[in-house]
């Protein structure tokens, strides 16, 4: 459409057609019937100061999967404490399995993608400590029982 069209539509009260990607002209009516793409976490409620609540939040951290186990960081019972010191701003505290873990940046990513894609959230600090130390009992029940039925001996 040129420039002269538009503006002789404009002019004219009409609204000018927009291409979309596909090549296809689609008129106002067409494109109010597309489907709408869900926010993961539209639904999650929100507390007074426009985040979700702390639990919430830690159970949203079942999306990060440790690489070398293949189980979330949350049922590994690698993470201690999720709380939100101020508005936007969420603080996680966790361990790893061991002092030297090579995927901590890998982990510390995926933390931060996920609590920043909850409403509210601005910002994602994660605290790595080790004091208590990460043992097998942290974990949950069926995850140590999977793994002694892979033979490992937790």
């Amino acid at each position: 459409m040129s420039q002269y069209d538009v503006d002789t539509a404009l002019h004219d009260d009409e609204i000018p057609e927009a291409d979309t990607p596909t090549g296809k002209v689609e008129d106002a009516d067409t494109a109010a019937e597309a489907p709408r793409t869900r926010h993961p976490f539209e639904d999650l409620p929100l507390e007074a100061d426009g985040m979700p609540a702390s639990q919430d939040l830690f159970n949203g951290l079942r999306a990060v999967v440790d690489p070398e186990i293949g189980y979330n960081i949350v049922d590994l019972g690698l993470v201690y404490d999720v709380t939100k010191p101020e508005p936007g701003y969420v603080h996680v505290l966790m361990t790893l399995t061991t002092m030297g873990c090579p995927l901590t940046e890998v982990i510390h990513q995926q933390c931060s993608v996920i609590l920043g894609a909850m409403p509210g959230v601005e910002r994602v600090e994660v605290e790595f400590t080790f004091t208590p130390p990460w043992g097998p009992h942290a974990m949950a029940d069926y995850v140590r029982e999977e793994l002694r039925a892979m033979g490992m001996n937790i």
